[in-house]
């Protein structure tokens, strides 16, 4: 159809784990064969899926298997899904930057992609420089790319440094250049990663302006990757939900959104209670974890700024007997494997009492100061630092989107920087 500005069919990407490149030489003459006779790729056929959750038994793994889907011209696509489900992959298929292993995809104009910090940017030349760089290789003329120089100067807002090398910028000056080169090129396609995390609020904001720009103005077509599920919710028209390499949903926002998070409930609801890789000598175990709001409802979904109840439900193998100066913690890690948030009960001093053969524990974090991201949650009891009685390393993993966490009315927050605190800034006259 002419109104068609991608279309993937059975797209699928195998790798191999510890393997650089596409495996061996062997493998990939014997794909050529297969190919030549008409026949199916014979390592279709063997393989995982992507579940990093779980240990395989299997070498070669399917990132992505039998993805189908359309974007109109002019859609803005969100493409959401867990840590590893597949997303930054699919981009850099659609953006040849590497191949597909089966199926096809079929894209009408120009591509302009932003998958990481400085793609596409020469570090030795200037900003200058690798804007005409890029434009050629859009396909554009050196007066085309001229009328556009300004524009593109002025929205990135480097300009003091625009005859400088890019290898002397900092992480947001890169993706503030490349993202204004890559909007403002006029590319009939533009594919956006989580790379705009890097930059701070205010840019953040305008590169979603601009984005909605490209698509409701110019007619371009949008694709987008974000954590941030408010801000895929006020961008985007359609979405794709991925998991584990698979197309999960693909439909309206709300619908997508409605299936991941009812994905996320499902999968670690009552799963606690069972698991087997933690660590303890087991006298108190940890039965369940979830969030509450300050009415009492479970949420899935927890937003920066806002107040909530996080708790832990707990048996005790050791009653009758009271175990007191318990300690609980939970702690949230981020895609880095970085602590970003720790609250630990003795750091305050309210080391607990069990008394009881089962309970809970409540944890009250009054403003929540996390940015919009994906976490993983490490839960802890224990006697002081001497005793573990029960250690979930990977509990679950918590969505947390976009809050007015500042009360200004914006939720831009810069995802790079993962705390948000308050602060009170006041300028004192010198005295003599």
């Amino acid at each position: 159809m002419s109104d068609v500005a991608i279309k993937v069919e059975n797209l699928g990407k195998q790798y191999r784990l510890g393997e650089i490149g596409t495996g061996t030489l062997s493998q990939d003459l014997n794909r050529s064969w297969a190919r030549l006779r008409g026949k199916e790729d014979p390592f279709a056929k063997i393989g995982e899926t992507n579940d990093r959750t779980k240990k395989g038994e299997s070498d070669f793994v399917w990132s992505l298997k039998d993805v189908n889907f359309e974007v109109k011209q002019g859609e803005v696509l969100g493409i959401i899904g867990r840590n590893g489900a597949g997303k930054s992959t699919l981009l850099k298929i659609l953006s040849k930057v590497t191949a597909p292993t089966t199926g096809n995809v079929k894209v009408r104009g120009r591509i302009a992609s932003l998958l990481e910090v400085g793609t596409g940017f020469h570090p030795e030349l200037t900003g200058r420089e690798n804007i005409f760089l890029n434009g050629a290789i859009l396909g554009m003329t050196k007066t085309e790319i001229r009328k556009k120089f300004d524009e593109i100067v002025d929205f990135s807002g480097v300009e003091r440094y625009i005859d400088t090398p890019v290898k002397r910028y900092s992480s947001g000056m890169y993706v503030r250049l490349a993202f204004a080169v890559a909007a403002f090129l006029e590319p009939e396609i533009l594919i956006v990663d989580e790379v705009l995390a890097v930059g701070d609020a205010e840019f953040q904001k305008k590169c979603l302006g601009r984005m909605k720009d490209v698509s409701v103005n110019d007619g371009r077509t949008v694709l987008f990757v974000s954590h941030n599920m408010a801000a895929v919710r006020n961008l985007c028209n359609k979405s794709l939900y991925l998991k584990n390499g698979n197309t999960q949903k693909i439909g309206t926002v709300d619908d997508c959104l409605l299936s991941y998070y009812n994905d996320f409930e499902k999968g670690h609801k009552g799963i606690l209670s069972t698991r087997t890789d933690r660590i303890g000598n087991g006298r108190i175990k940890i039965t369940d974890f979830y969030i509450e709001n300050f009415e009492g409802e479970k949420i899935e979904v927890i937003n920066s700024g806002i107040g909530y109840s996080f708790v832990i439900e707990f048996s005790n193998n050791e009653f009758p007997h009271n175990l007191a100066e318990v300690v609980a913690s939970i702690a949230l890690v981020d895609e880095k494997d970085q602590t970003v948030l720790l609250v630990r009960s003795n750091f305050t001093n309210q080391n607990l009492l069990i008394d009881s053969n089962k309970g809970k524990i409540n944890c009250i974090i009054k403003d929540f100061s996390l940015t919009a991201g994906t976490y993983k949650v490490v839960l802890f009891l224990g006697y002081g630092e001497t005793e573990i009685y029960d250690l979930i390393d990977n509990a679950c993993e918590l969505t947390v989107e976009g809050g007015d966490f500042f009360n200004t009315g914006s939720i831009g927050l810069p995802s790079h920087c993962k705390i948000l605190t308050r602060a009170n800034w006041n300028v004192y006259e010198k005295l003599y």
